[in-house]
């Protein structure tokens, strides 16, 4: 795990090893949600990247969250 500083104007900077393993480019939008004192950075990613994603998933057996025990 590496440590970055908030710079003055509120930038981060990026450890090149994270960039590379996330395939990271510059450009690049993230949304960023906070919950529970965490900051997230989701980066944001066409819909046809998600394509697929569910792919084999079993609907059947699937209960609402009220009915479960």
């Amino acid at each position: 795990m590496e440590t970055v500083t908030l710079s003055t104007k509120y930038q981060l900077v990026l450890p090149r090893r994270a960039r590379e393993h996330l395939h990271l480019r510059p450009g690049m939008k993230f949304t960023v949600m906070s919950k529970g004192g965490v900051i997230f950075l989701i980066p944001e990613r066409a819909m046809r990247e998600y394509r697929g994603i569910a792919k084999g998933t079993r609907t059947r057996g699937l209960r609402e969250k009220k009915d479960r025990l």
